[in-house]
């Protein structure tokens, strides 16, 4: 049933990318050929006053074609109009995932009972006091190498991001700003409440749930998101993660159905997946704000630079030759996209 859910659930993250763009090009006035769902051959199709209305086989992927990289002397044409309109309409596409995945975060932190702070309330009585030189209670932990920290919950992920038990750490205390740097904070076995645990020795401050809370809570869980996913690009470039660890749609789905597997009941399912889903809207909307060919934000990118030489040789560039740039690119990125699904599949067979 998971595995349904979850291809829905991916199907409808890529409608929402696409209907982001056509929304905004209706709304602007620019012809829209085709407003497609999924990709590869067509299972249905119904052609409207001007766009014709396609649902594909393949549930993953979709397109809003309106004739991009063709000149055309259609005033309702996409390159016959305005820059800052062709860039409101590039950008609609990320903007609607990002607005989806803000709203879906808010539905699942709207069942949280409690936050929990970044302040410190109590350390057991086995972990190392430093004193001024270390951990104390009332410290409230601002980051942790470097990277902010505003919810207990970035605290385990941080941690294990730095693959070292020494860290540097920033506190406020007393309204002033402590650097503990390379700083021990480990994991071990400590003595509480009569039972001995794994873990950090460390009790935090509760925050009790309200509007105000529970939308900033919403707001840095999308930070977060939007973290972590620069955190990861950062480990493929500095080779700490390699391609081989990049997921596509057959991971994505495989996720979400482990997630829903796992979960003690189907409402606790169903409220995972949501948050997962959040975490591949953003994903979505980030990847496509790259300035890579091809990509939303490539295309945006575009339009700027063909604005600097448009203004330098003091006529109008043909688009056909930005559109041979992001065809091949495209190739590319399917190539790319082909190598990930394989390496999806081994992954699955294999674990």
């Amino acid at each position: 049933m998971y595995i349904v859910v979850a291809i829905i659930a991916f199907g409808l993250l890529i409608a929402i990318h696409e209907i982001g763009h056509f929304t905004a090009a209706k709304l602007l006035g620019v012809r829209v050929n085709e407003f497609a769902i999924g990709m590869g051959p067509k299972i249905i199709s119904k052609r409207g006053k001007e766009t014709l209305y396609s649902l594909r086989v393949f549930p993953f992927g979709g397109f809003c074609a309106m004739d991009e990289d063709v000149a055309s002397d259609d005033p309702r044409a996409f390159t016959a109009q305005k820059r800052w309109r062709r860039v409101v309409i590039l950008a609609a596409g990320g903007a609607a995932n990002f607005l989806a995945a803000f709203i879906i975060v808010l539905i699942v932190v709207s069942g949280i009972k409690v936050f929990a702070g970044t302040t410190v309330v109590e350390l057991v009585d086995a972990f190392p006091k430093d004193g001024e030189n270390g951990l104390m209670v009332g410290d409230t932990i601002v980051s942790i190498n470097g990277e902010r920290l505003f919810y207990i919950d970035d605290f385990p992920f941080l941690m294990q991001l730095s693959q070292s038990n020494r860290v540097d750490v920033v506190v406020r205390r007393d309204g002033n700003t402590v650097k503990l740097n390379n700083y021990l904070l480990e994991r071990r076995e400590y003595m509480s409440d009569g039972e001995l645990r794994f873990m950090y020795g460390i009790t935090f401050n509760r925050i009790e749930p309200n509007i105000i809370e529970g939308f900033k809570y919403s707001c840095y869980t999308a930070f977060n998101y939007v973290r972590l996913i620069r955190l990861s690009i950062a480990q493929i470039i500095s080779g700490t993660a390699g391609v081989r660890d990049l997921a596509g749609p057959v991971a994505i789905v495989d996720a979400m159905n482990d997630i829903g597997q796992s979960a003690p009941s189907v409402g606790a399912a169903l409220l995972s997946i949501a948050n997962f889903m959040a975490f591949i809207a953003v994903n979505i909307a980030f990847v496509n704000f790259l300035p890579i060919p091809a990509m939303d934000g490539g295309r945006i990118l575009f339009v700027f630079l063909t604005w600097i030489i448009e203004k330098i040789i003091r006529r109008r560039l043909n688009p056909k030759y930005e559109g041979y740039i992001h065809a091949a690119t495209m190739a590319l990125l399917l190539g790319l996209m082909a190598f990930i699904l394989v390496n999806d599949v081994l992954r699955i067979i294999t674990s």
